[in-house]
């Protein structure tokens, strides 16, 4: 671990408020637009297609956040996602997806981790607030020590690396960020009773102000080091993401929204693993 810290290089700060700097949009047909110079992307769904779009780059680790405005009114059988990805058929993936509701429902914030292309590990919660209303903050830090999700700072979840315990993590595959709105209304909303309402149609989220403080790949193929490391943002972390971990004031936050607004969670559900846990829902 000591090794592969020491080939990871801090960044310097540059500041991309333009999404155009950043972000490729890469399928919907004209359904996801840059708006204002660059500064809001919308992604669109209708009966058709939804939209979706990815970063110019591959990064292997980094802090990485966007805000989001999710999609208003009835958005029952949608799904508005912002997530990690590798490539290839043993790839590596962090997940962000919003899954929508009937009208006055609230959203769930559907959250997992594949690595070396296995999942499994849904973790699901209500939030706080209306995310339809205002832009909120998502974030991803990734370190070779863990991952953890934030919601406008506040820690959700959180997967430690205990790779010495034969748990796989997200090590060598360098991933792209991703952003999309698309339907699937055979399971996203209640399982998969409540259908999309296409009369509602077209559907629109909005995404601004992406931050990568982040370790830039030339290629995404698996590698153990970075040969890029920059920061997209002027405020930059100055490289401490590479050894962050949660701090004790952020364990209580982290309890208290599994506490209150924890829906499901993988390491709970013994009739799915009748067998027993997974071996990261039992280490103490």
């Amino acid at each position: 671990m000591v090794a592969l810290f020491s080939m990871i290089m801090l960044g310097v700060g540059l500041c991309v408020s333009d999404l155009h700097k950043s972000i490729d949009i890469t399928w919907g047909n004209g359904r996801a637009q840059m708006l204002n110079n660059g500064q809001i992307l919308t992604v669109y769904l209708d009966a058709a297609s939804g939209s979706g779009f990815q970063s110019k780059d591959h990064y292997l680790f980094g802090h990485f956040q966007i805000q989001l405005k999710l999609v208003p009114g009835n958005s029952a059988g949608t799904v508005t996602s912002f997530y990690l990805q590798s490539q290839g058929s043993t790839w590596d993936e962090i997940d962000f997806e919003f899954l929508g509701n009937l009208s006055g429902q609230p959203y769930i914030l559907h959250t997992n981790v594949i690595t070396q292309g296995k999942g499994s590990r849904e973790q699901q919660f209500y939030l706080w607030f209306d995310p339809t209303a205002n832009f909120h903050t998502y974030s991803i830090l990734w370190n070779p020590l863990c991952i953890i999700l934030y919601v406008d700072g506040i820690p959700i979840r959180e997967f430690k690396n205990y790779g010495s315990r034969n748990v796989p993590f997200p090590l060598k595959q360098a991933m792209r960020m991703y952003g999309s709105l698309w339907d699937a209304e055979d399971w996203a909303t209640r399982g998969g009773l409540v259908k999309t309402n296409w009369s509602a149609a077209p559907f629109t989220a909005s995404f601004r102000n992406f931050i990568a403080n982040a370790c830039v790949q030339s290629t995404p193929s698996a590698a153990s080091s970075c040969t890029h490391p920059h920061s997209n943002n002027n405020n930059s972390e100055n490289g401490t993401w590479i050894t962050q971990k949660l701090k004790r004031y952020e364990v209580d936050k982290l309890n208290w929204v599994h506490r209150n607004f924890m829906v499901y969670n993988y390491c709970s559900d013994l009739k799915r693993f009748p067998h027993g846990l997974p071996p990261e829902c039992t280490v103490k």
